[in-house]
């Protein structure tokens, strides 16, 4: 199983200035554009966009919720990274405990989907007992590539609309 590292970095707050970019909302989408390329450069996979709350100090003794708006990005890390040197600028993957190096990874069962002809005698058939359940709420997050906004991106450009009308 690849391992990853990930990169959360700010969402651009303004756009860029670019030739025949004219409209605010062609600057901007010149800025988000500029930045996925620049990370793709170094090899960083985009994950998503989040808009997320950041409790911050108000004053002597309160505070605020703040929503800051964040870009997810990924790349694996290769098994021979490890004795390589970070690029200038690059921050060194903390090295896993040593329990963890030390352990031997377990192979996971091999599985088919159930009824699939051409699946292997030895594959276990897949959804099993319990997978109702499973499927319903296992808890992960799907990691799909992203299509379109997240659900409190939409409730903030609703929001944006009625305050515009």
């Amino acid at each position: 199983m690849p391992a990853f590292e990930y990169k959360v970095v700010p969402a651009p707050a303004k756009g860029t200035k670019a030739k025949g970019v004219k409209t605010p909302e062609a600057r901007f989408a010149n800025s988000v554009e500029i930045q996925l390329n620049e990370m793709a450069a170094d090899g960083w996979e985009f994950q998503r966009a989040e808009l997320l709350p950041s409790e911050e100090r108000s004053g002597l003794t309160g505070s605020t919720t703040n929503w800051r708006n964040v870009m997810v990005f990924r790349r694996a890390i290769a098994a021979d990274q490890a004795a390589d040197p970070p690029a200038p600028g690059r921050k060194e993957p903390a090295a896993p405990s040593v329990e963890f190096r030390h352990s031997e990874p377990q192979t996971p069962p091999l599985t088919a989907t159930a009824g699939d002809p051409e699946a292997p005698l030895e594959a276990i058939p897949v959804p099993g007992p319990g997978a109702a359940k499973m499927q319903s709420d296992d808890g992960v997050e799907e990691l799909s590539p992203v299509a379109g906004m997240t659900a409190a991106l939409k409730k903030r450009a609703e929001q944006k609309g009625d305050g515009e009308d």
